[in-house]
């Protein structure tokens, strides 16, 4: 789902200029965001938060780390000196979930400086299967193949499996195990400053929010962005339930003062209420165009029903839809069918061709 204004249009209030302009822009005071640049043709940058901790000790805390790269690395130097600071200032990574536009780049930094990496706990089992991906077990197979053969995508599956090369493997160096596993909602203090760290699964089962009341801001990751919605359903291992997961985390956040979203991607944002009650709006509405879908067609795997929606801001036919986007969309679509499962609107059978659903009564 996008807003109204798209994301690689769209101005931030706190700069000014397009959301990903290069910068440390003071969102609030004490607090910077920082643009990297991410090597794909979709997002273009993620932003990392740089806090001040205000205390005697000093020192800055980063919610994300962005993609280790080299251009996001020497532009993150540039943007600390601009703002009087540098990698040796950063005591601690608070890390909203482990995939490598967030993670990569913290662990990295963070084991050279000798900064505490933080995490939540259910991102464990995707990390020990990149360690296990790492001491030769490629041979296993792609990772996502099992979700996408039971979503129907065959071909799909095939060809992710095909396109699989040896030099794609983890860098142990990039994926390190973090110092401290968040567990559950927990507090975090920097400085005079009190972070409430919130547990969001769906986008990832170890998805985490970081909430400072006090300045009224959302630190949101990739759970609640301001012009799109994030994928569901493209975890391994793979989640039950991972739609009904995120809506559930979405009123979860829906629970808390409306805040001000400082997102992962796109621009700064005025009302995380207002953004929750349009994503929740949303896949209500996908769910049932889910169901609009079997009642059509009688019985479908997942594949099948994302050739009847539509996807992008643009409402492109999945046809139109490149490899990676038509994996992305199949496994999407098996989400919401699961939650019209557990919901009891639909019932699934599992067969060599993909999981395969039909409308309850």
């Amino acid at each position: 789902m996008t807003s109204g204004v798209s994301t690689g249009a769209a101005i931030s209030p706190d700069s000014g200029e397009h959301w990903a302009a290069e910068g440390a822009w003071e969102v609030a005071p004490g607090i910077h965001r920082i643009p990297l640049p991410l090597p794909m043709d979709g997002l273009k940058a993620i932003n990392v938060y740089v806090v001040r901790n205000d205390d005697d000790a000093g020192g800055l805390t980063l919610i994300d780390g962005g993609w280790a790269i080299p251009v996001a690395r020497e532009l993150l130097d540039k943007c600390l000196r601009s703002i009087g600071s540098g990698f040796g200032d950063i005591k601690r990574f608070l890390v909203t979930h482990i995939h490598r536009d967030h993670y990569t780049m913290a662990t990295v930094l963070g084991h050279e400086y000798g900064a505490d990496v933080a995490l939540g706990l259910p991102e464990k089992p995707g990390l020990d299967l990149l360690h296990a991906a790492g001491r030769g077990e490629f041979d296993q197979g792609n990772p996502f193949s099992g979700v996408l053969r039971s979503a129907g995508a065959l071909e799909v599956a095939d060809a992710w499996e095909l396109g699989r090369r040896v030099e794609d493997l983890p860098d142990p160096v990039d994926w390190a195990y973090p110092d401290t596993w968040l567990d559950g909602d927990v507090s975090v203090d920097i400085g005079s400053r009190t972070i409430d760290a919130v547990h969001t699964p769906g986008h990832t089962p170890g998805h985490y929010v970081f909430a400072d009341r006090a300045d009224g801001l959302l630190f949101a990751g990739d759970h609640v962005l301001p012009t799109i919605t994030p994928s569901i359903g493209f975890t391994v291992p793979p989640e039950p339930d991972p739609l009904g997961h995120f809506m559930a985390s979405l009123s979860k956040v829906r629970g808390l003062p409306d805040l001000r979203i400082l997102p992962a991607h796109g621009p700064v944002a005025p009302s995380s209420h207002a953004r929750v009650d349009e994503l929740l709006a949303h896949h209500e509405h996908r769910l049932e165009q889910c169901l609009t879908s079997l009642r059509s067609r009688g019985a479908s795997v997942a594949a099948l029903v994302a050739t009847d929606l539509g996807w992008t801001r643009h409402e492109r036919s999945y046809d139109e839809l490149d490899l990676f986007n038509k994996g992305m969309a199949a496994m999407e679509t098996k989400a919401h069918l699961d939650l019209l499962v557990a919901r009891g609107q639909a019932t699934c059978v599992t067969s060599a061709d993909g999981d395969s659903y039909t409308v309850t009564g």
